[in-house]
C-alpha cells in the first residue's frame, strides 16, 4: 500500500487500526516512521492473516485528521493461507528498504462475511460496512446523515468516533457475529437489546431479516417499509455471549503481570500547567514502559478512576477479557482491541506477547492522548530511530 501526501501541511502516516501488523508497518509517528511530508510517499507492506473487520486512519496529528476525515474501512476476507512468520525482526523496528506494494484486498462492500463464504459457483452474498463519524456535529453513516438503504443482513460496524455508541436493531432479531475482528464462538440470537460499540472498535451484525440498524444521532441503515424503534433499555454484555471456546494459552500462567491505572492530576505537561491524565500516577512523558519478551504470557489489570469513560487501544496485539469488575467471562471468548473502560470500572486481560516492537497502548478520544493519556508494551531487545518532534515534527497523536 503506496500512501502519497498531496496536501496535508502537517505531515500524514496511516495506521491499521486493529490489524497485528509487523511494528515497522504500524505508522505511528515519531514510534514506527516519520510522518510523510507533503509530496512525498510511504509504502506499507504486511501479511493480510487475519479476515475481519478492521480500519485505517492517519496517526500524525491524530486528534485533528482523525476528526476531520483522514480514515476508511479495510476488511479482510478469508484466503489461501498466509506465511507464519509475520513479525520484525527483533533488533529493527522499520526495515531499512520499502518494497512494492502487496495486492489489494477486496473492496468492502465485495466481501464475504468471516462465516458466510460462497461456494466457487456461486457469487458471495454482499455484506455492508457501516462507517459510524460525526462531522461539526452531525452523525454519519458512511459520510451520509440520516436513514440510508441497508441492502446487506450482514453490517460491518466501524466507530470513528472519539466516544462509545449504542447500535441497536429494529424489525427483526440479529447476532453480534464478530467483535473486533474476531468471530464470536455459537453467537446467540438478540433481540430488544442494544450493542455498545466504543471508540475504534467494530462490530459485525448479522440480521435474521430485513430490519433497521440506528447508531444514534438520526443517523440508521434501513429496509423499506421499516420503522424506527427507541433505543432499548438493556446492552448485550459481551462478557456472557455466545458459547466459551479453547483460548490457544493458558492466562494461569501468566510471567508478566501489569497494572494500567488511569487517572487524572494537576501537573505540567511540556511545561504547560494544567489537570491532566495519568497512568500509574505519572504523567507523559514520565510514564515507564510496560517490557515484555517474545512469547511472554501477559496479564493486565486496567482500572479506571479518572472520572471519565476511555475507550482504551493497544496497538499490534489481541487482548481477551477475563473479568470485568471482578465477574468472570463465561462466554464465547472476547478478543478486542478496542476496550470502553467506564469510569470506576476495572478490566483483567490477557494475551501472549508475540509481536516483537514498540507499541502504543492508550486511548482513543483521540483528544486525551495530547492531554497525557497513552503509554508504551515495548519488547526487549527492540530499538527504533524516529523520534517525537524533531526536525520531521513527529507528533503522534
Amino acid at each position: 500500500m503506496t500512501l502519497v501526501n498531496e496536501s496535508v501541511p502537517d505531515g500524514v502516516t496511516l495506521h491499521w487500526h486493529g490489524v497485528d501488523v509487523p511494528n515497522g508497518e504500524d505508522g505511528v509517528a515519531g514510534v514506527t516512521q516519520d510522518a510523510v511530508p507533503r509530496g512525498q510517499s510511504f509504502v506499507y507492506r504486511f501479511v493480510a492473516k487475519d479476515a475481519g473487520t478492521y480500519w485505517y486512519h492517519s496517526h500524525q496529528v491524530s486528534h485533528e485528521q482523525v476528526k476531520n476525515g483522514l480514515f476508511g474501512p479495510l476488511v479482510i476476507t478469508p484466503g489461501r493461507a498466509a506465511p507464519p512468520d509475520r513479525a520484525a525482526p527483533p533488533d529493527q523496528v522499520a526495515p531499512p528498504d520499502r518494497a512494492a506494494p502487496p495486492d489489494q484486498a477486496a473492496p468492502p462492500d465485495q466481501a464475504a462475511p468471516p462465516d458466510q463464504a460462497a461456494p466457487p459457483d456461486q457469487a458471495a452474498p454482499p455484506d455492508q460496512v457501516a462507517m459510524v463519524h460525526t462531522y461539526q456535529g452531525k452523525r454519519t453513516i458512511n459520510g451520509a446523515p440520516g436513514v440510508s438503504e441497508l441492502r446487506s443482513r450482514y453490517v460491518r460496524l466501524i466507530n470513528t468516533d472519539a466516544g462509545p455508541i449504542r447500535v441497536w436493531v429494529s424489525g427483526t432479531s440479529f447476532q453480534v457475529a464478530a467483535i473486533d475482528g474476531h468471530d464470536v464462538h455459537r453467537p446467540g440470537t438478540v433481540r430488544d437489546r442494544a450493542v455498545l460499540v466504543t471508540a475504534g472498535g467494530r462490530v459485525d451484525l448479522r440480521l435474521t431479516g430485513p430490519g433497521r440498524v440506528d447508531v444514534g444521532g438520526s443517523a440508521a441503515l434501513a429496509a423499506p417499509g421499516t420503522a424506527a424503534a427507541a433505543l432499548p433499555g438493556e446492552t448485550v454484555d459481551f462478557l456472557s455471549y455466545g458459547e466459551p471456546a479453547p483460548l490457544g494459552f493458558d492466562p494461569g500462567r501468566a510471567n508478566r503481570r501489569f497494572r494500567y491505572d488511569i487517572g487524572r492530576r494537576f501537573g505540567f505537561l511540556d511545561g504547560r500547567p494544567g489537570m491532566w491524565w495519568t497512568v500509574n500516577g505519572h504523567l507523559f512523558p514520565d510514564i515507564p514502559m510496560f517490557m515484555v519478551t517474545t512469547g511472554d504470557v501477559v496479564r493486565m489489570t486496567v482500572h479506571n478512576g479518572s472520572g471519565e469513560v476511555h475507550p482504551m487501544h493497544l496497538h499490534g496485539h489481541h487482548v481477551v477479557v477475563l473479568t470485568h469488575n471482578g465477574v468472570t467471562a463465561t462466554g464465547s471468548p472476547w478478543w478486542t482491541d478496542s476496550l470502553d473502560v467506564p469510569d470506576g470500572d476495572t478490566f483483567e486481560l490477557a494475551f501472549i506477547a508475540d509481536n516483537p516492537g514498540i507499541w502504543a497502548d492508550h486511548c482513543h478520544n483521540l483528544d486525551h492522548v495530547p492531554e497525557g493519556l497513552v503509554a508504551h508494551l515495548a519488547y526487549a531487545g527492540v530499538r527504533t530511530p524516529f523520534q517525537v518532534g524533531g526536525k520531521n515534527a513527529n507528533t503522534p497523536e
